[in-house]
């Protein structure tokens, strides 16, 4: 039985005076019990497509074409019954859900909103109907949690609790737009484990929206590949993962990061170290704001990173990854040495580190939001030379112009501003704005996990031929151990604060010491490790 099924759908968007078609001539179907995957970089109209399929776009959008859930078109449909099938019949699991859920209400109180509106189950009954549902989708002391925010929850666990309010009117279709993007690799393993695990028992319907071929391949029965708003091939996964023909998808799988690193200099010079670093911070309670503990961020750090080499920081959120680098950077307090070109600068005061900084420079993990909106692709990229004094009386338009075309931007866009650049070119601005100053040493903190496949390849190419061209030192901190393995010499891999594991990138990817270092590997490359 087909469950939904889009022919010839067609979206266009009104915007400053012009026509956008976002979405040409779009067709596929959902059967009972299956997946279907729609896979595509960003723009390529997979949300769109999504959102539309219950008339959850804009009034801006014109939607042209036949949806029919069950037989029944409802493209034309009346919203009263819309809104009958939207989370009843039709349910959503959307990428963020700190965006989705109520930042005010409970965890209870949300669930309990759907269950009233659609089944008009309340007191103890719904209670224990929300205690099913989150016990289903792995939240361990269900009972415990209903009357927790949702900022007091993990990622891992709201993304369940999404699921579980998805799930909570029994529908027939589950659409997750993105549900796992902005997780951890067991995080993420677990949640997929949870959907799989939920079709099976409940015999579910899923149109599962994402731009990772390795979800995919795990999740989907079918797969459509979008492209500029159509689909341009689509079949069984397997069909399509063996002998893809559309040169598009097959540019899509063989988008990852491949190679290795080249190998560190002989005799290269030491530009960071660090030991027994340590970053606690203090719990103050009372009147009086005594300290009663710490969190313990990082305990006991000890590292080196020598000129041309990347030291890859793996682990999950809150393991103290950043925090680390920070210390490092000396943005934020901490106990033991650090020593950056030969001067241990752990004791430093202000105006001494102001020096340094034009060698230590950082990029972050969402250029749009380290971007100022309001400034120029060229005051943002030379706004370092003014801060630092770096080549007074030199023609700054000219380096920024070099430094542009280095990172592979075209100097004639440097008067646009962030938004009107695509998210891998945003990046390669942040990229060049930290470069124009030709550091030592810099922290690349997650830039590649908000990108499409294809560009974290151009993003890992790049940051190879800067570190070969300058000679620069990488601490680069990702979840993504794909990338990681890429790009590091070394690796260590952090746990609740603790490095657990260290060692050159070959050794600890294929012959891992500790467990946790094995799950990890697990979850990112599947149960055959990372060969």
């Amino acid at each position: 039985m087909t469950v939904l099924s889009v022919e010839n759908l067609n979206i266009r968007f009104r915007q400053d005076g012009r026509v956008i078609h976002a979405v040409r001539g779009v067709s596929f179907a959902v059967n009972k019990g299956e997946t279907v995957a729609l896979v595509g970089e960003s723009g390529s109209g997979k949300s769109v497509t999504a959102l539309s399929t219950v008339r959850l776009l804009p009034d801006s959008a014109a939607v042209e074409g036949r949806i029919a859930y069950q037989g029944r078109e409802i493209s034309g449909a009346p919203e009263a019954d819309l809104r009958a099938i939207r989370g009843n019949d039709i349910s959503f699991i959307f990428q963020e859900p700190m965006t989705s859920l109520n930042p005010l209400h409970t965890i209870e109180k949300q669930i309990a909103e759907s269950l009233a509106l659609h089944q008009g189950l309340r007191g103890q009954a719904a209670r224990a109907r929300i205690v099913e549902l989150l016990t289903k989708v792995g939240i361990r002391d269900a009972e415990t949690r209903l009357s927790a925010y949702p900022h007091e929850l993990s990622g891992g666990q709201r993304q369940r609790v999404m699921i579980a309010m998805a799930l909570a009117n029994g529908p027939e279709l589950l659409i997750a737009d993105e549900p796992t993007t902005a997780l951890d690799v067991t995080i993420q393993a677990q949640i997929l484990e949870v959907l799989a695990d939920l079709k099976a028992r409940e015999g579910l319907s899923m149109l599962f929206i994402t731009h990772d071929l390795g979800i995919v391949r795990r999740i989907a029965d079918r797969v459509c590949v979008m492209k500029d708003g159509e689909i341009v091939e689509q079949g069984p996964t397997a069909e399509i993962f063996a002998a893809p023909q559309h040169p598009y998808t097959q540019k899509l799988l063989a988008a990852e990061p491949k190679g290795r690193p080249d190998p560190v200099p002989e005799g290269a010079p030491v530009v960071a170290e660090t030991e027994h670093l340590r970053v606690w911070f203090p719990i103050k309670t009372g009147l009086m704001r005594r300290v009663t503990g710490h969190v313990k961020a990082v305990n006991d750090a000890t590292l080196t990173v020598r000129a041309g080499e990347t030291l890859g920081i793996v682990g999950e959120s809150g393991s103290g990854k950043t925090t680390l680098a920070l210390a490092i950077l000396r943005l934020i307090h901490s106990d033991g040495r650090i020593v950056f070109l030969g001067r241990d600068i752990a004791g430093a005061r202000a105006g001494a580190l102001r020096d340094l900084r034009r060698d230590l420079q950082i990029v972050f993990q969402d250029p749009y939001g380290s971007l100022s909106p309001r400034m120029t692709v060229e005051e943002i990229i030379a706004e370092g030379l003014g801060v630092h004094g770096v080549a007074p009386g030199q023609n700054k338009h000219e380096m920024v112009a070099a430094i542009m075309a280095e990172v592979g931007l075209d100097p004639a866009m440097m008067g646009r501003y962030p938004h009107e650049f695509s998210g891998g070119q945003r990046q390669r601005i942040a990229i060049a704005r930290a470069m124009i100053l030709r550091p030592k040493l810099v922290v690349l903190d997650e830039p590649t996990s908000a990108l499409d496949m294809t560009v974290q390849v151009q993003i890992v190419e790049l940051l190879r031929d800067l570190q070969r061209k300058w000679g620069l030192a990488y601490l680069f901190i990702s979840h993504d151990l794909r990338v990681v393995r890429a790009l590091s010499h070394k690796v260590i891999v952090m746990r609740a604060g603790d490095v657990i594991e260290a060692g050159e990138g070959t050794q600890v990817f294929d012959a891992p010491r500790e467990e946790y270092t094995r799950a990890l590997l697990a979850a990112a490359f599947g149960q055959g490790g990372a060969a």
